[in-house]
């Protein structure tokens, strides 16, 4: 998965220049004897310009159309409608008893792009290489031209999902002498992979994928180009999308009967998934700095916030409630332990916030704010420029926790500036979001995000499929997250995460905010098979990582 500007696409505005592109290269549906229908599906999937060609999906700045378009993975796991895996290069899979030994048969008959095989060669290098690589694996060998059997040293039952519907399959002959610097660094910018399409031009406005003729599946994709557009600020996207010149997109629109209204598609899906959360640079021990570094000040902040509020006027009541668990209410409550809270307040408390901070030390200065030591609770929120949602939602949280004599000003800065800030934990607030799990169950948030195992000291850049951003470290959580990791019953998966929601819910180092919407417009007047509310085959949104090949292997134009 990309970092989290993959898991929403509302980022950013159109230059001049993408508006004069999407004005001359806008093509609408032409029909064709066989092969795929010369027609363009434009998308706007968050890139900002100028556009950077980066396809090396180990890299924080890899562009989208790299994570499902152009790679795959061994079987496809619907995070929008559960269900069954479905198979992609893997056909069948089988774990022994007790969960430490995985076989997987391979799909035959797949080719690269550039024509070579994809075997079982190419399955054990994606899996074994020290970027891609679990920590628990013990060895991926075959067994035959068709079988990997990979052996772990603890049951992985519950990585079920992350092993086969998270790991990209990557040609062992193009990547194979590539040092672990080199793969995390490498621009790839001719990918060479096994999904639908394969990158054709970049530019510094767009980028263009075309059908990839070696593609697996007979007859797809049926949609002969995507041009992916890079644009500056949501507002102009929304303007470029009312106008109908975008196809697909995964933004927030405050008005989404307007878009329809105005002109734009008709196509219109909300499906509410990932936690919006501030994260914290919480743990002082790995170098944080800041007010924030105190749970007592982290709690107070949780309290003071008024969520009903911010979601009513951030995310115009579009956003769903969420648990400080981090399961996601109505999918997942029976992880939800019966001792912990299961929803968090909707409404803020500034008298119990600061009735905390007192508890802990904390007096109120002549200027209403808090302080301790001689340490003011003075702290930095920040968020991306142009994700207006975002920013209304921490102007909001500046408000109301100043009624608690806490004191947030909330600042904006460019994508590259947050990324950086996020990877090497320079920051002390910053409003941001969580990945949803791609199935009904919060372990993989759980190990990503609040895994000690998944973060590094302040200063020291996270490193690929590293996502605990807060630098949270918690030796009963990492114990609790293994022994779920090892849990073959669920019972004892339960009473680990019991352990877990205990801490985090008391730790906060991502304080929980809401369910964000993940509103979805696409284009079904000129093209069909989307996922709709009828029938949720994949997760929506353009920027989903996996999802985004699959939905457009499905697509056709209509002729």
């Amino acid at each position: 998965m990309t970092r989290p500007r993959a898991r929403r696409g509302m980022l950013l505005a159109a230059a001049l220049t993408t508006v004069t592109l999407l004005a001359a290269g806008c093509s609408g549906p032409a029909e064709s004897d066989e092969g795929p229908v010369d027609t363009t599906l434009n998308v706007w999937a968050g890139s900002q310009t100028p556009i950077t060609a980066n396809f090396n999906p180990y890299a924080p700045t890899v562009l989208h159309g790299a994570l499902g378009p152009v790679y795959e993975t061994l079987f496809f796991y619907n995070k929008a409608g559960g269900g069954d895996p479905v198979p992609m290069l893997g056909e069948s899979f089988a774990w022994n008893e007790d969960g430490t030994v995985l076989t997987i048969t391979i799909r035959e008959g797949v080719q690269w792009s550039d024509g070579e095989d994809f075997t079982v060669d190419d399955v054990i290098y994606s899996l074994t290489n020290e970027v891609g690589r679990s920590a628990n694996l013990v060895s991926a060998e075959a067994s035959d031209d068709t079988t990997v059997v990979v052996t772990y040293d603890s049951p992985q039952f519950t990585n079920e999902a992350a092993i086969l519907g998270g790991a990209w399959m990557l040609p062992e002959h193009v990547w194979a002498e590539k040092s672990v610097e080199e793969a995390t660094t490498w621009a790839n910018e001719a990918p060479v992979g096994t999904g639908p399409y394969t990158v054709d031009t970049v530019s510094e406005a767009s980028y263009t994928l075309v059908a990839n003729e070696n593609y697996w599946q007979e007859g797809k994709p049926a949609v002969a180009k995507v041009r992916y557009l890079g644009i500056d600020a949501n507002a102009s996207a929304e303007d470029l999308l009312k106008s109908g010149d975008l196809d697909w997109t995964g933004m927030f629109v405050p008005d989404p009967e307007g878009v329809a209204a105005a002109g734009g598609p008709t196509g219109y899906v909300n499906t509410p998934q990932d936690p919006t959360v501030l994260y914290t640079c919480a743990n002082a021990d790995l170098g944080c700095k800041g007010p924030q570094t105190d749970v007592a000040v982290r709690q107070a902040i949780n309290i003071a916030i008024d969520r009903g509020t911010i979601n009513d006027k951030a995310f115009v009541g579009l956003a769903a409630p969420i648990s400080p668990t981090y399961a996601l209410l109505g999918r997942d409550d029976q992880w939800i332990a019966p001792d912990v809270e299961k929803e968090s307040p909707q409404s803020g408390d500034p008298e119990a916030a600061a009735a905390i901070l007192e508890e802990a030390g904390y007096t109120l200065g002549a200027d209403g704010v808090y302080e301790k030591d001689g340490v003011k609770v003075e702290l930095t929120l920040t968020s991306v420029e142009g994700w207006t949602d975002y920013n209304d939602a921490a102007k909001l949280i500046a408000e109301q926790v100043a009624a608690a004599g806490i004191k947030v000003t909330a600042s904006t800065a460019t994508w590259q500036e947050f990324s950086d800030s996020r990877q090497s934990g320079n920051f002390q607030l910053i409003m941001g979001g969580i990945i949803g799990t791609a199935v009904a169950d919060p372990f993989q948030i759980y190990r990503d995000w609040f895994s000690g195992e998944y973060t590094q000291p302040v200063d020291t850049q996270l490193e690929a499929g590293e996502w605990n951003f807060t630098r949270y470290s918690n030796p009963v959580v990492d114990a609790a997250v293994a022994q779920a990791a090892a849990a073959s019953d669920e019972q004892t998966k339960m009473d680990a995460y019991a352990e877990i929601q205990h801490e985090i819910t008391r730790d906060l180092p991502y304080i929980p905010l809401v369910i964000n919407a993940t509103q979805t417009f696409y284009n079904d007047t000129e093209f069909t098979g989307w996922p709709t509310d009828e029938d949720l085959y994949a997760f929506p949104p353009s920027w989903g990582s996996v999802s985004a090949g699959f939905i457009l292997a499905n697509l056709e134009p209509v002729e």
